[in-house]
């Protein structure tokens, strides 16, 4: 390759990197696979090698993908949260001890799994947990202290410990907690995260800690970042060490004397990882004595003393037998293939998501199809590809009416996603009922996805009114319902009576329209009459709202379903008010950035402040932003707002303006 193919492969590289570098360690949504993602890091790696000169110090083979989110106070790694230099190879490895050997070492080797989670420091002072921090760019990360806190299964207080101790370990989510999470989301007619990994980080970032602590987190230990009261002198030692104090450390870590049995290891590690309960992306070899790897060093973003080595995905072929089709809560029809079972990655799979009718026909899939199937994370069956089609076959088309009413189902404007508009659909009254009940809509407390199942299940609600109606005698027929639970049940939806319209709205589910949008809505008109009277033009008037959302609005309370619905909680006794308080004016005709960690608010408590005295709070900072309200490491928004001269207000200024 000539250097300007090169340099042109190099930068394509790197702005496909770098997007799935926010993509995966800032959004938690990623939409390579790993392996997709290793193999175009390593491209970039062997471009780089052959061409030096084109090695940038802003290339993602120079720093760790993640950043610190401004939701969290950052923190400062006294010990910098080192990535790993990945292998795809045996002779890759076999390299790597060739290298250790060269600086005039004889070493032993630790092998152990590389589990596939957030990494996180955890620091204990005399014994207790004071600070928890993620790894972000590896210098700076984001204290999650209190949602660590949450987390059960993580020490909170340790025994005989040292005078001062940091540990790096992974933050994960355990296979049975994450089929519950997304049976839940799918339930609730949310996206299901896409694998573990994803749950963990975006369980562990949340910004409710309660949130962070339901979801069923655990964390493996595999290193000391600094200790002060005790030394070691090797990695196998430091393990030893913590297991000794309470902390669950690495599952598997094996000390090996040459790199041939350090791969006999990987070989056995990997044939073991169907039966574990947590994902791993691979093993890793480490250096085991302390000076050692002192004497090595690292360069700026690996370690020169260890190395990882990612398994290959498995793929298998078999043949589609047919594909089912289920009707979520907000009536869009989703897709499953059933095909002849296989043995994949520890477990026998015969049914894989395929999304929407667009997927369906990018695959060009028949039934009777061999296909190949693998599973995203080693965890979700998916399938990847079509190898052959059978004899005379035809294009697999989605039905034309709902599989649960038979009601026609839709193709709405920009949505690749088939939909059955039927309010009354039996398929989507569960869904629903869990959604109104949730901690964002009307808070029920008590009245979760079982207990909401056995409700529907046994025909005592099918709309959301009807759980206003429910009895006492009517809970205690449901299992494991005593006095007591059916009391506080009926209590908790008596109590939601009095909730602001925002939550009733939010409730109902209605297409496009989140929480905040909710809010924006209920304030705006402040009575459910007045807001199904509003025509679409009114409703746009809405600063922060579009024609979508607005159209979502009045086709919502357009359906006849819905207006049986309304009249009938209306005479139940819920609130259909706005009882929010009102605005001042502030800061009209203002917009206003709010960018950084501030003293005493969050960024949502300070736009909150914003809307409530009458300005719009942005995301960005433009020639028409008003001015920024600029907390510690306020970083490229402040920047921006400098170079354009949009003027720079401290927290105290901010609140001096709006008089709190």
């Amino acid at each position: 390759m000539e250097l300007e193919q090169a340099k042109k492969r190099a930068e394509e590289l790197r702005a496909v990197i770098e997007y799935n570098n926010r993509l995966y360690y800032d959004q938690d949504a990623p939409e390579l696979e790993d392996y997709e993602y290793d193999a175009l890091t390593q491209e970039l790696r062997k471009l780089e090698a052959e061409f030096p000169q084109l090695v940038t110090e802003t290339s993602p083979t120079q720093h760790v993908g993640g950043t610190a989110s401004s939701r969290f106070a950052k923190v400062r790694h006294a010990v910098k949260m080192e990535s790993l230099l990945d292998a795809f190879s045996f002779d890759e490895l076999r390299d790597f001890d060739r290298r250790v050997r060269e600086a005039g070492l004889e070493p032993e080797y630790v092998v152990e799994i590389k589990i596939d989670g957030l990494s996180c420091s955890l620091e204990y002072e005399n014994g207790v947990l004071v600070r928890a921090s993620t790894r972000g760019d590896g210098v700076v990360g984001e204290d999650v202290t209190a949602n660590v806190s949450a987390i059960r299964s993580i020490p909170k207080k340790l025994k005989n410990a040292p005078e001062y101790l940091e540990v790096r370990g992974e933050v994960y989510m355990p296979h049975e907690a994450f089929r519950k999470l997304c049976a839940e989301q799918e339930l609730q007619g949310a996206t299901p995260f896409k694998n573990p990994r994803n749950a963990a980080a975006g369980s562990l970032r949340q910004k409710d800690p309660k949130v962070t602590g339901s979801r069923g987190l655990a964390i493996f230990v595999f290193n000391v970042q600094q200790a002060r009261g005790v030394e070691f002198h090797s990695h196998a030692e430091s393990l030893d060490y913590l297991k000794g104090l309470g902390l669950p450390v690495s599952p598997r870590y094996h000390i090996v004397h040459d790199i041939e049995t350090a791969i006999s290891e990987i070989e056995q590690i990997g044939a073991s990882r169907a039966s574990l309960d947590f994902d791993m992306d691979g093993a890793v070899i480490k250096v085991n004595d302390f000076a050692q790897r002192e004497q090595l060093g690292s360069t700026n973003k690996f370690p020169r003393w260890a190395i990882a080595y990612k398994y290959p995905p498995e793929v298998k072929e078999t043949r589609l037998l047919g594909i089912e089709v289920a009707v979520g809560r907000t009536g869009v029809l989703t897709p499953t293939a059933s095909f002849e079972p296989v043995f994949l990655a520890g477990t026998t799979v015969s049914r894989a998501t395929l999304h929407n009718e667009d997927f369906i026909r990018q695959l060009g899939l028949c039934l009777g199809d061999t296909i190949q199937v693998r599973k995203a994370g080693d965890i979700i069956p998916e399938v990847i590809a079509v190898t052959a089609h059978a004899e005379d076959a035809r294009p697999y088309q989605m039905p034309a009416v709902c599989p649960s009413c038979g009601a026609p189902v839709v193709h709405l404007q920009d949505e690749a996603a088939l939909r059955c508009v039927n309010p009354e659909c039996p398929a989507q009254a569960l869904r629903n009922i869990i959604h109104f009940a949730s901690r964002d809509a009307m808070d029920i407390d008590g009245l979760g996805t079982a207990v909401a199942t056995q409700l529907v299940e046994k025909g005592l609600v099918h709309s959301a009114a009807d759980l206003y109606e429910l009895t006492r005698e009517q809970l205690l027929t449901l299992d494991k319902f005593k006095d007591k639970s059916a009391d506080n049940l009926l209590a908790a939806i008596e109590r939601s009576k009095q909730n602001n319209l925002d939550k009733l709205l939010f409730g109902f589910g209605i297409r496009n329209i989140g929480d905040k949008a909710a809010a924006l809505l209920a304030e705006h008109f402040e009575t459910m009459e007045a807001i199904r009277e509003a025509t679409i033009e009114q409703i746009s008037e809405i600063d922060g709202f579009g024609g979508v959302m607005a159209q979502s609005v009045v086709e919502f309370f357009a359906k006849e379903g819905t207006s049986d619905l309304v009249h009938r909680l209306a005479d139940l006794g819920v609130n259909m008010r706005w009882k929010g308080e009102p605005k001042t004016d502030k800061l009209a005709g203002k917009t206003i950035v709010v960018t950084g960690t501030l003293e005493s608010l969050s960024r949502s408590e300070a736009e909150a402040l914003i809307v409530k005295n009458g300005g719009k709070a942005s995301g960005s900072v433009s020639k028409k932003t008003s001015f920024v309200v600029a907390g510690e490491a306020a970083g490229s928004k402040l920047t921006k707002a400098q170079s354009l001269g949009v003027p720079v207000l401290s927290e105290a200024e901010f609140l001096a303006i709006i008089g709190s």
